[in-house]
């Protein structure tokens, strides 16, 4: 039998200021730049992935979650949802799959491209890459405290798994849809579609993952990690391909947990 919510938890209408904030701050940032392009740059630089109101962009989802949570828990809340960001409960199979797992689908996209083993490694060193890494380990993983941490949970106190990963993939790929308009952002040189059917491929596969470690941020992070991780080759739409496959292979071997509440876990704040 499903736990009930603790009193001190979040609620679920707080999906509504959530996606507000979120949207809004994203949104306002991109937007700026999009309709007043000669003003936003001339008051506050050009936009790139480095810019710091990229990075508040960015951090949306992550700060709206933070918000809400020190609102209605306060300093201890906050302290018990921040730890699960560190917080580790992987069984093997999953581990494999974040370690190896990822990977292969840029690997195979590439070859099925025609451009691997050519761009195995484009860095001209291993500090070089590093370097990246840190870059983007600081950036999009932080993503995950709003996703994962708290508008999954909350969604599934409606519905199952499975409907409650489409229906945020669909709001994860919507939010990201203004970057493709700018050029100085890293999605300005992607192609949409294949990125909007990825996204809500990408939030079925991490949805089980999220659900199996019973509360874990790190996990989806290094998920979403491993999909950013510059070592790996660009190969859209091969790629995207690949991990529609691989969700649809995710959704059949945790048919008995996606498809109902039972195991899902709800809590934002307190345990389950």
């Amino acid at each position: 039998m499903k736990k009930s919510i603790n009193s001190s938890d979040i609620g679920i209408r707080s999906l509504i200021p959530y996606a507000v904030i979120t949207f809004g701050i994203a949104w306002g940032v991109l937007g700026f730049y999009i309709f007043m392009p000669e003003f936003a740059t001339d008051l506050c630089g050009e936009l790139s992935g480095r810019h710091p109101l990229f990075y508040l962009a960015v951090y949306a989802p992550a700060l709206a979650a933070f918000f809400l949570v020190a609102r209605r828990g306060g300093v201890a809340g906050l302290r018990r949802f921040a730890a699960r960001g560190l917080l580790w409960r992987c069984s093997p199979a999953w581990a494999a799959f974040l370690l190896i797992g990822v990977p292969l689908p840029f690997f195979a996209g590439a070859a099925l491209a025609g451009k691997w083993p050519a761009e195995l490694f484009s860095f001209p060193s291993c500090r070089a890459y590093l370097s990246a890494l840190l870059f983007m380990a600081i950036k999009g993983p932080i993503e995950e405290f709003g996703w994962r941490g708290l508008a999954l949970p909350l969604l599934q106190r409606k519905v199952a798994p499975i409907w409650a990963a489409l229906i945020l993939g669909i709001i994860w790929a919507i939010w990201h849809a203004p970057a493709f308009l700018l050029s100085g952002t890293p999605q300005g040189a992607w192609s949409l579609t294949p990125f909007l059917l990825g996204t809500v491929a990408l939030s079925v596969i991490v949805t089980p993952l999220y659900n199996s470690s019973r509360g874990s941020i790190l996990l989806p992070a290094l998920f979403h990690l491993q999909l950013i991780n510059p070592l790996w080759p660009e190969a859209q739409p091969y790629d995207t391909a690949i991990f529609v496959l691989v969700a649809i292979g995710i959704v059949w071997l945790n048919r008995e947990t996606m498809f109902t509440r039972a195991a899902a876990l709800t809590a934002v704040i307190g345990d389950e």
